[in-house]
């Protein structure tokens, strides 16, 4: 379970994210992040009708759903210019290359897809919230303590904690924040070196691997929930 609580360490408050230069940007991001990847936009369907209709193909065996909702987004991953159609998003090149902002949408909508699956709620803020922390994978504690927020269970647990709408915005920008400095970082300098980048395009294999570990994650992440255990096909 997780309860929003300030650092203890004088001068750490999260408002401090709002004084970088990336920190509108960061902002920015996570809520595009958020609003595409999971409410869905201009032909991008939302995650809700990506679960929905895995959902429809697997009626009784939701692991199957997920397991075909992870293999659509790895196809989705390994092409390229679908972000093109997505108006404003694709202005995030100027915190992230376009193909990378695009990994990182495909993925909220998989994370998004799979939560569903698992009979959490898509318009809870905390379950969003949740949902943004998972592309950061094992960085997740890290960015909620530099928010301000104590993580002590598992991230689907934020969807009943009731953290108030400050807390989840500095939630959401520390992620944000993290993904435009820290992990794209990582991709390109560490998992990505030595692999040509032609304008901004990652290695198909990398997307792979990476949307891998990402639904990995989630699947840890979002276990069944109280809805859903209580469906027929529930453990």
């Amino acid at each position: 379970m997780f309860g929003a609580t300030k650092s203890k360490a004088k001068g750490k408050e999260p408002a401090r994210l709002d004084k970088g230069p990336l920190g509108g940007t960061a902002l920015s991001l996570a809520q595009k992040l958020i609003a595409i990847g999971i409410d869905g936009k201009a032909g991008f369907d939302s995650a809700r009708e990506v679960a929905e209709a895995a959902l429809a193909a697997q009626p009784f065996d939701p692991e199957r759903a997920i397991d075909k909702i992870v293999a659509q987004h790895r196809r989705l991953a390994a092409s390229s210019g679908f972000v093109t159609n997505l108006g404003g998003f694709v202005a995030m090149a100027v915190a992230l290359p376009v193909n990378l902002a695009g990994f990182y949408l495909i993925n909220t909508r998989m994370v998004a897809a799979i939560a569903h699956v698992r009979g959490y709620d898509l318009a809870d803020p905390g379950t969003r919230t949740a949902i943004l922390l998972a592309l950061v994978g094992g960085d997740a504690d890290d960015v909620l303590k530099q928010a301000g927020v104590v993580s002590t269970g598992r991230l689907a647990s934020l969807a009943s904690s009731q953290l108030p709408p400050p807390a989840v915005m500095v939630v959401n920008k520390a992620v944000g924040f993290r993904l435009i400095t820290e992990v794209g970082n990582k991709l390109f300098t560490k998992l990505g070196k030595g692999i040509p980048v032609a304008g901004g395009v990652l290695g198909a294999g990398l997307d792979a691997f990476l949307l891998s570990r990402i639904a990995r994650i989630a699947r840890e992440e979002f276990p069944p929930s109280e809805r859903l255990l209580r469906a027929p096909w529930g453990r």
